[in-house]
C-alpha cells in the first residue's frame, strides 16, 4: 500500500554494488529503513541521493510492508529546504555528530509525533542561525526528556548534581556527583530555550568538558550507547 510519511534521513549506507540503504526517523512510524535500488549505477540515477544527506527533511511516499525490514520509496520531494546546514563547516560538523547521536539512540519502530516534531523544529532553528556553537549541547539536554531521563529540576539550587539518579543533591555522593562549572552550565541550560540560547557565553574548553559530561549521563541512562566516532571532528572544528 502507498502512503506518505515524513521523514529526516539518519543515515545512509552503501549496499551491494548499486543499492543505498537508508535508515529515517519518520513522523508516523519511528525508525523505517528503505532500500533504492540502482541509485548509485549511473550519473543520472545518483541525482536522487542529494535528497539523502544526513538530517535531511523530505516527504516521502513509500511502499511499506509491516513484515518487511526494508522498504520502498516510490516518490521523494523535501519538506524543508536547508540553507545552510549542508553547506556550513561548522553546522555541518553538528549535523554530522548528531545524526550519529540519533542513530544510536533512536531504534524503535514506533511513533512519536512530539519527538519528531521537536527534532524537526530544531533542526531548522540551526539552520536558520548565525550564533550556534552551543547548539549541540542543549539539543542533547532537551533530548533527554523524550527518553525519560530527563534532569530533574525540583532541587536546582542544590550544589551538586548525580549523574546516576539524575537529581540535584545537598552533598557530595559518591562518583557521580558534579559541581563547578558544568554545574553552572548545567543550571543554566535547563533554564534556556534555543531562541535564548545566544545569551549563554563558554569558552570551547568549557563545551568540550560539558559535552563529554553529557555523553556521559547519556551513557549511564541508555543501555548501548557510545560516544560518537564523530566527537573528535566537532572539538576540532569548535576549537
Amino acid at each position: 500500500m502507498l502512503t506518505k510519511n515524513t521523514s529526516i534521513v539518519l543515515s545512509k549506507l552503501k549496499y551491494r554494488d548499486y543499492d543505498l540503504i537508508v535508515k529515517c526517523y519518520t513522523q508516523q512510524r519511528g525508525v523505517v529503513n528503505y532500500i533504492l535500488r540502482g541509485v548509485l549505477k549511473s550519473k543520472k540515477s545518483q541525482t536522487k541521493t542529494v535528497y539523502f544527506q544526513v538530517l535531511s527533511q523530505l516527504q516521502i511516499e513509500e511502499n511499506y510492508k509491516p513484515n518487511q525490514s526494508l522498504h520502498v520509496i516510490k516518490e521523494v520531494k523535501a519538506n524543508y529546504i536547508y540553507k545552510s546546514l549542508h553547506t556550513n563547516i561548522y553546522k555541518s560538523a553538528i549535523v554530522l555528530f548528531l545524526s550519529e547521536i540519533l542513530t544510536t539512540v533512536l531504534k524503535e519502530e514506533e511513533k512519536n509525533e512530539d519527538l519528531f516534531h521537536y527534532i524537526e523544529t530544531a533542526l531548522q532553528y540551526l539552520d536558520n542561525e548565525d550564533q550556534f556553537s552551543n547548539f549541540h549541547l542543549l539539543f542533547l539536554l532537551k533530548l533527554t526528556r523524550y527518553f525519560g531521563f530527563q534532569p530533574e529540576n525540583l532541587n536546582s539550587i542544590y550544589p551538586y548534581f548525580n549523574l546516576k539518579s539524575g537529581v540535584f543533591e545537598a552533598s557530595k555522593n559518591g562518583i557521580y556527583s558534579i559541581s563547578g562549572k558544568n554545574l553552572i552550565l548545567l543550571k543554566e541550560l535547563l533554564g534556556t530555550n534555543f531562541d535564548a540560547l545566544n545569551g549563554i557565553r563558554i569558552n570551547a574548553k568549557q563545551r568540550q568538558e560539558f559535552l563529554n559530561m553529557l555523553l556521559y549521563y547519556f551513557e549511564l541512562h541508555l543501555g548501548g550507547f557510545k560516544k560518537p566516532k564523530s566527537l573528535q571532528v566537532l572539538n576540532d572544528v569548535f576549537h
